[in-house]
């Protein structure tokens, strides 16, 4: 029986303190507001600058990870998390508090892009990513019950994301350094991306993906106070409850692993997110709005990790993955000013009609490319059959049994020649002993 792989913790960590901010960004914006005196749409601009940033240093260092080493990149991607949100903790203006935010925010993208490189490089790098949204959630969830016992302020979420950083710090240490070799070519160490068309499609589509996620996040507050008349104490209870959910869906998502493939869960769990996010805004009392809230919030996370472990199979070496999350970011710091203006506009009824319509369209190419680089477990003599290495290629990246298909890049085996005794047939030597008796 194979050993298990062991968890790659240092990447769980790295991811962790990269992703905080993302989870923590509903507690941001609304102590901002309130600790600063900015409107809801100044403080949702300035969390919009903080995830925008960090988007962009996923852009920015999609394919110089490998070049640079993922220990330097995440030394500095932590320190900037520090020195950032722990400026904008300490300041008590908004112009230093939003550059704080920025230089902190474009750390974490630093972190995570190093962290989803690593765990694309991974055996199974959907259970490692499974990991990562663990531990992040749990952590989110620690800190939302926590936080409102410490009291108010802008200060404390900050404070916390430094904390996080600084505390995972020591853990770089076993991060690989920079295998670079001299006199090696650039161009030889980054190859072009492979399967641009399939990744293409696939980060446009999360990018939408994420928005429409972020539009019903950002005004479900005010679904639940001001449409399903709750008290703010019951809206809280309700997203608390629904965190838990998420937890327990991140769970599930483990222990599915790859039984179903990638395309069934990220299709139908997209399907089943549209029906929730429609039912959560048109909620019109507690049962509705609840039962919208957790079931969404339960298959959010499913999903989103069977699309971290496509991203990863599109590219061992980790850039399309890099690549996915920074337009997942993006869609976050966007989705807000989205649901903002289509709940003006339509109404939260309306506007979840739309998001649920866009959902159920995004679903079909991301469904499409699951299902186009995934294949099928290749059963013996199918290499031969199916074209020789690049069905050995899909059913690598697709997750089959090892056994069943040759591992892509590793050294070919020695073939012995046997020496065997030719034996022929009695009549046959008799026919062929002839000819010579009459020569």
């Amino acid at each position: 029986m194979p050993a298990r792989p062991r968890a790659p913790w240092p990447l769980v960590a790295l991811f962790t303190a990269g992703y905080l901010a993302a989870y923590l960004l509903p507690t941001v914006v609304g102590r901002l507001s309130a600790g600063l005196g900015l409107s809801p749409a100044q403080a949702g601009a300035a969390g919009s600058t903080l995830l925008l940033c960090s988007a962009s240093a996923g852009f920015t260092l999609a394919s110089r990870v490998e070049r640079h080493g993922p220990r330097a990149l995440a030394r500095l991607g932590l320190l900037l998390a520090i020195a950032g949100y722990g400026c904008a903790a300490l300041a008590a203006t908004v112009p230093w508090v939003v550059a704080g935010a920025a230089v902190g925010g474009f750390g974490s993208g630093t972190a995570t892009a190093v962290a989803a490189a690593g765990i694309a490089a991974q055996r199974d790098p959907h259970r490692a990513s499974t990991l990562g949204l663990l531990s992040v959630s749990a952590t989110a969830g620690a800190l939302y019950l926590t936080i409102p016992r410490l009291g108010g302020g802008h200060s404390l979420p900050f404070a916390a994301i430094a904390l996080v950083a600084a505390l995972v710090w020591p853990v770089t240490g076993r991060l690989e350094a920079a295998a670079r070799r001299p006199g090696r070519a650039v161009r030889a160490e980054l190859p072009p991306l492979p399967r641009p068309r399939a990744g293409l499609v696939l980060a446009v589509a999360v990018l939408c993906w994420s928005l429409a996620q972020n539009a019903l996040w950002g005004v479900s507050g005010r679904i639940g106070l001001t449409q399903a008349g709750l008290s703010e104490v019951t809206v809280g209870a309700v997203f608390a409850v629904a965190l838990g959910a998420g937890l327990l869906g991140v769970l599930g998502a483990g222990a599915l692993g790859a039984r179903l493939g990638r395309a069934v869960p990220i299709g139908a769990g997209t399907a089943v997110i549209a029906a929730c996010i429609a039912l959560s805004s048109s909620a019109d009392g507690l049962a509705s709005f609840a039962t919208g809230e957790v079931l969404w919030n339960t298959f959010y996370p499913v999903v989103l990790s069977y699309v971290y472990g496509l991203a990863a199979s599109l590219d061992p070496r980790g850039r399309w993955a890099v690549l996915v999350g920074s337009a997942s970011s993006l869609g976050v710091a966007c989705g807000p000013l989205a649901g903002s203006v289509l709940s003006e506009r339509a109404g939260y009824p309306g506007m979840g009609l739309v998001l649920c319509a866009l959902l159920l369209v995004i679903a079909v190419p991301m469904t499409a490319v699951a299902l186009h680089t995934s294949g099928r477990p290749l059963v013996p003599g199918a290499i031969r059959r199916r074209g020789g290495a690049p069905a050995a290629v899909v059913a690598v990246t697709a997750g089959a049994a090892t056994g069943l298909a040759p591992q892509v890049g590793a050294p070919e085996q020695q073939v012995t020649e046997v020496a065997l005794p030719q034996v022929v047939p009695a009549a046959r030597r008799f026919r062929l002993a002839r000819p010579s008796s009459r020569g």
